[in-house]
């Protein structure tokens, strides 16, 4: 039995753990040659960083997988990032999803499930 796009999760309908792992490789490129927000992953282990990523990402889109990373607040906060940088990464975020074919409505639950984290992940208010 097939199962339809309103039966399927997230995680399956944007291609699993396979399209994950792509996806975040070349987010990852994207996001640390920016020069607004770059700095952040300088000194850090991006394979690391890539592992717990994707193991989020699967997490946050319904996949069979836990995360097992220590909780955002106590890695992010201590980073000061404002909700403009944030706003950055998610930006290169959609171009990514965009560019590997995901599906709009995909794109716009993916950026939803996301933004939940926001205020575990920034300092600032709005």
């Amino acid at each position: 039995m097939e199962f339809s796009q309103h039966e399927q999760t997230l995680y399956d309908r944007i291609g699993g753990e396979k399209t994950i792992e792509r996806l975040m490789d070349h987010f990852y490129h994207r996001v640390s040659h920016d020069p607004e927000i770059g700095h952040y992953f300088t000194h850090v282990p991006m394979g690391k960083l890539k592992l717990m990523q994707r193991e989020f990402f699967a997490m946050a889109t319904d996949g069979p997988v836990t995360y097992s990373g220590r909780p955002l607040a106590h890695v992010h906060h201590p980073l000061s990032i404002s909700r403009r940088e944030f706003r950055r990464f998610t930006e290169h975020l959609i171009t990514t999803l965009e560019e590997a074919g995901i599906d709009e409505q995909d794109r716009y639950e993916i950026i939803a499930k996301i933004n939940l984290y926001a205020d575990e992940i920034t300092t600032d208010p709005d």
